[in-house]
């Protein structure tokens, strides 16, 4: 037997996601947790840039930022452009930068 009021209940059951937002809820939050991606994420907030530079910027391997950066493109969050042989990468969503400043309040960093 439930303890909460018939209110509270339906209340609860309108506001929690359905399990297709869940499920994509819980993708984003993955990718989200990684730092090397979220220090890549943080560069990217701030400017487009290409592997080299993200490389010696945040001085991690260009092989691991590769990696990540296809992580990240795989999941819609960067978007990447080709000029030449080169490849720059930027956000594909401006609420990203939100989500992650949400995160540093949360952690008491604001």
């Amino acid at each position: 037997m439930p303890i909460l009021d018939v209110k509270t209940q339906t209340k609860v059951k309108y506001y929690v996601p359905g399990n297709d937002v869940l499920t994509e809820l819980s993708d984003l939050f993955s990718v989200l947790s990684d730092s090397t991606r979220i220090k890549i994420l943080s560069a990217v907030c701030i400017s487009e840039m290409c592997v080299s530079d993200l490389s010696e910027i945040l001085d991690i391997n260009q092989t691991t930022v590769s990696h990540q950066l296809k992580i990240l493109r795989s999941t819609g969050i960067v978007n990447a452009r080709r000029d030449g042989k080169t490849i720059y990468y930027s956000l594909a969503n401006r609420i990203i930068p939100e989500i992650m400043r949400f995160g540093t309040l949360y952690l008491g960093y604001y």
